[in-house]
């Protein structure tokens, strides 16, 4: 990781359609701030290659981007088109994904449906046009290497005016590192899905919930988990990392210098394997100016979740001299992200204190019926254990389909797009294994729910709440700046039900893993509605490539538009797409382990005009 001593911000002019940003040289004391390199437009040179960082007290041997990691900075502009050579000096195969671009099919980088991948010693031209602004982000798509430090942040300024004032702007990047490799991990959880897990439920923990709920109803709380053998505690799959901004630990801090009164952008990316952060500056409000790398209508929040591969653009206005932390806690409440806005370098603000952990609850299962006005979904004496185990298999819920397994692949080998050619192999249903999705046996829709945040089931354990009693923001804050398509109605519909196995560690779609699956095949021209399901007791970012998704939010033309859509536990989450993008694209959860195991499909969109078809295949 490169040190760098000063942080240069780029300044516009009033022609640029900005407002001037300020430049700012830190002092020496930043010296030691290892942040990422900032790339001005134009001609890219990037190569991957094995970096060492200090990390967790000692030197680690991490992938990275022209010597450092997290990568360099890519700033583009708006209209412009770009050419980045990619070298990998690596002796695996790799790859790089521009996160939430709209660019031509060819160069979205992903091997199996792109293209064939960069080869070890090779390099790769990446050539497309800028068609949009805003903040957005860069990683490979090859294997587990996103986990293992290949990810960078991108930064694309707009042609025109932006919509909002501000006179510093800062890319918080946000990510998990862990000792072990990417393959590791995978090879771990499949052979013990709980191997991460620390926050079990203990003896203590059962005396406090008697003294609390009476013996029967902990008992009985005990029965209902045990049958389904999954634990409350199953927030996130894997924990265990360090949490980082910009690639520096919490006692690294990363710091931020403003002048009393200025606004400051911070353009937080959650460039993560599998972890959700929620983020709060005590002190501090934010207003939330941009998600995804589109405008909305500001909302001004106190906090925010931020799911992994989101990003959210916010401003803040410390009007006095002092420290503030940027506090990006887990949401398993396992660790945290932390940084420092400040007047002067060296300067430092109370880092709170972890909240309790959350636990899941039986709405997050999808089996609070009276609260979700679902009526029988037909599961039965499912807690008292009297539903037979061979029913519970997906394949038995979505016509007789067997839901399969990724075995993980050699460390930096596996491409995400060719996840099951060769590598997955059947698993046989094991006694008394179960299935999420079997919970609602292939028909279980939430879409009546209707109490708090409409995005988690009623009675959730993750229904977010500020710290505080302040205000936290909710996907139906989100409000367009600017419609970016005419309003009018879906052709069709598409149910995507999000199905797995805990026990097991197999992720699907439809209750059928990726190399089983048919693509999803679209017609150029229409538009087209996407029903999400979660059938399984985590949530997911689901991430649609080379087209964005409207999230119906139900604010008609001025429902948000997003590259990812978190689906919560026992929810169902509606979007709209327009294809109007050609060619063969990824659609999978973002959760790295999650696509690694099968929740994963090929959407291809066939039947475009001549001319939009030869500038897709460029």
């Amino acid at each position: 990781m490169t040190a760098r001593a000063e942080e240069t911000t780029m300044r516009r002019s009033p022609s640029g359609g900005r407002r001037g940003v300020a430049a700012a040289t830190l002092a020496a004391a930043l010296a030691a701030l290892a942040l990422p390199d900032i790339t001005t437009a134009g001609t890219y040179d990037l190569t991957i290659d094995k970096v060492t960082v200090e990390r967790g007290g000692s030197k680690q041997t991490v992938l990275g981007y022209n010597g450092s990691s997290p990568g360099p900075t890519l700033r583009f502009r708006e209209g412009e088109e770009v050419t980045i050579n990619v070298t990998n000096r690596l002796s695996v195969p790799s790859s790089i994904h521009w996160h939430g671009l709209i660019l031509p099919t060819g160069m979205d980088g992903v091997p199996g449906l792109s293209y064939e991948g960069i080869a070890p010693g090779g390099t790769f031209t990446y050539r497309f046009p800028i068609v949009q602004s805003g903040t957005y982000w860069f990683h490979s798509h090859s294997g587990q290497q996103e986990q293992d430090g290949a990810y960078g942040s991108i930064v694309i300024e707009p042609a025109g005016r932006e919509p909002f004032r501000y006179d510093r702007d800062y890319v918080v990047l946000l990510s998990d590192d862990h000792d072990h490799d990417g393959a590791s991990i995978l090879a771990n959880l499949k052979q013990m899905p709980d191997y991460y897990n620390r926050q079990q439920r203990t003896l203590g923990d059962f005396f406090a919930d008697v003294s609390a709920e009476g013996l029967s109803a902990t008992l009985a709380d005990r029965t209902d988990w045990g049958e389904m053998r999954m634990m409350p505690t199953d927030i996130a799959d894997v924990q265990d990392y360090r949490y980082l901004i910009n690639g520096l630990e919490p006692e690294q801090n990363w710091t931020g210098l403003f002048e009393p009164g200025e606004r400051v952008r911070l353009r937080f990316i959650n460039a993560s394997a599998m972890t959700y952060f929620d983020l709060r500056i005590p002190g501090l409000e934010m207003t939330v100016v941009q998600a995804d790398g589109n405008n909305v209508q500001p909302v001004t929040v106190d906090e925010l979740r931020i799911a992994v591969s989101e990003t959210y653009d916010v401003i803040v206005r410390p009007t006095e001299a002092q420290a503030y932390t940027i506090f990006a806690e887990t949401m398993a409440r396992d660790g945290y992200a932390r940084g420092t806005l400040a007047p002067s370098p060296g300067m430092s603000a109370e880092v709170p204190a972890l909240r309790e952990p959350p636990l899941l609850t039986m709405a997050d299962m999808g089996m609070a019926h009276g609260d979700m006005g679902h009526g029988d979904m037909g599961h039965g004496d499912m807690a008292t254990g009297d539903m037979d185990s061979g029913a519970m298999d997906t394949g038995a819920m979505s016509g007789g389909e067997s839901t399969m397994a990724a075995e993980p692949a050699e460390a930096e080998a596996m491409d995400h797009a060719a996840m099951g050619h060769g590598t997955m192999e059947a698993e046989a249903s094991r006694e008394g294994s179960m299935d999420h999705a079997a919970m609602g046996h292939g028909s279980m829709d939430h879409s009546d729910m209707a109490a708090g945040d409409s995005f988690y089931a009623p009675g959730s354990g993750l229904t977010p709440r500020a710290a505080d009693g302040g205000r936290f923001l909710s996907y139906a804050d989100l409000k367009a700046q600017k419609p970016l398509y005419a309003e009018r109605p879906a052709g069709r519909e598409i149910e995507i039900r999000l199905t797995g196995n805990m026990e097991r560690y197999i992720w699907s779609i439809n209750g059928i893993k990726y190399e089983d699956a048919e693509p999803i095949v679209l017609q150029y021209g229409e538009r087209v509605r996407f029903k999400f399901v979660n059938e399984t007791m985590m949530t997911h970012p689901m991430h649609l490539h080379g087209m964005w998704s409207i999230l119906d939010t139900g604010s008609g033309k001025w429902d948000p538009i997003k590259h990812v859509v978190s689906v919560a536990p026992g929810t169902t989450v509606y979007t709209e797409t327009e294809v109007d993008a050609p060619g063969r694209w990824a659609f999978h959860c973002h959760l790295l382990y999650h696509m690694a195991s099968g929740m994963f499909r090929e959407v291809r969109v066939e039947g475009a005009p001549q001319q939009a078809a030869a500038e897709a295949g460029r």
